[in-house]
């Protein structure tokens, strides 16, 4: 505790040596000091002011088209490797925004993703005072300080953002607050782009949870087919637009199922087509619905078991991928992981042989 009654928070024990050389007492998470304030609550909780915390974007998403109602989930990306960002710099506040948000919380919030401010001399130090602060980066770089918030200048301090600050790549992103004059993005790492906005919003996008059609509908028969298929419109391509306000970084996520995956539940069974992939028709259906008279043709897509459940339904578990692109400011444009989801519905097969349709 300084002179001031200053403390701030690092969520690293190993950061405590980081910290001790500026005007403050570090804290790790594992063992805070008695006399420092509770950390700010997250994302504007508990009636906090939702600037005070770094693990709340300012990024806006809406869905601009597709299915909105009914059940919905998230896509599970096909790359296990792939993961939207976990970390990124974006605009905060003006100077008289900083100014007030000070005045206001005397000082109380975070100033990066693992970096909390708590009194207020320690922020009036550094950006009303000019007073050098270090980076909490790899570097260990210095921050210059400012002189009155830069209030009179036209631009906004940056802050890191990471939605989930416990992901070990948050790290990556370790500049404390910084000035950027407007209409500008700042030239360092792990700054907003299109891109990055179309990968934020690849886990805002919400696909329909909709079950099959089958024929038969109830109970499935040993040796003959189960025909499976979905309308068209059932599934509509989906676009998410995520934006960063004080920016004129945009990008629209696209959503386009491409194919339906049949898994029976079980090893006694035969897919058609026998990998299990019914692929999308042009008019956006997928199969073909069961018609009086097929009963002797095989599907296009479904499913033959082989033995009956005996009162233990197999479960079949149906999985849409989706084709995934983007495009945003300047025409930038790209693909991003097929991402899938699954629904699954219980099948009981008969052993009867014949079965009336």
């Amino acid at each position: 505790m300084t002179k001031h009654g200053l403390s701030r928070r690092l969520t690293l024990t190993t950061a405590i040596a980081l910290a001790l050389v500026s005007s403050g007492t570090a804290h790790a998470n594992d063992g805070p000091a008695p006399a420092a304030p509770a950390p700010p609550t997250s994302g504007g909780k508990h009636g906090k002011d939702i600037y005070a915390s770094a693990t709340y974007s300012h990024i806006k998403v809406r869905q601009v088209s597709g299915p909105t109602g009914g059940k919905r989930g998230a896509l599970s990306s096909v790359d296990v490797n792939w993961k939207p960002p976990a970390c990124w710099y974006e605009p905060v506040f003006t100077g008289q925004e900083l100014k007030d948000f000070v005045d206001k919380n005397d000082g109380d919030g975070d100033v990066g993703i693992h970096e909390s401010w708590y009194g207020k001399g320690l922020w009036t130090d550094h950006y009303q005072d000019g007073k050098p602060e270090t980076n909490f980066d790899d570097e260990q770089s210095t921050a210059e300080g400012y002189k009155d918030y830069n209030i009179g200048k036209d631009g906004y301090f940056w802050r890191s953002v990471a939605p989930d600050e416990s992901d070990p790549d948050s790290w990556d992103c370790g500049k404390i607050m910084f000035w950027q004059d407007a209409n500008v993005v700042p030239k360092v790492a792990h700054a907003p782009t299109p891109e990055m906005l179309a990968e934020y919003a690849y886990n805002q996008v919400k696909v329909p949870d909709t079950e099959i059609e089958l024929k038969p509908t109830t109970k499935s028969t040993v040796n003959l087919p189960t025909w499976a298929w979905l309308d068209k419109g059932t599934f509509r391509e989906i676009k998410v637009r995520a934006e960063l306000p004080r920016t004129n970084l945009y990008a629209v996520t696209t959503a386009k199922p491409v194919a339906l995956h049949l898994d029976p539940g079980t090893e006694d069974a035969t897919t058609y087509p026998a990998s299990g992939d019914c692929t999308i028709n042009d008019d956006g259906s997928i199969g073909a619905p069961y018609e009086k008279g097929d009963a002797g043709q095989t599907p296009s897509c479904g499913i033959t078991y082989l033995h009956a459940t005996n009162g233990t339904p197999y479960h079949l578990k149906a999985s849409i991928t989706w084709q995934v692109s983007w495009e945003g400011t300047g025409g930038a444009k790209g693909d991003l992981p097929d991402g899938t989801f699954d629904t699954t519905q219980d099948m009981d097969v008969q052993e009867i042989q014949a079965v009336n349709r």
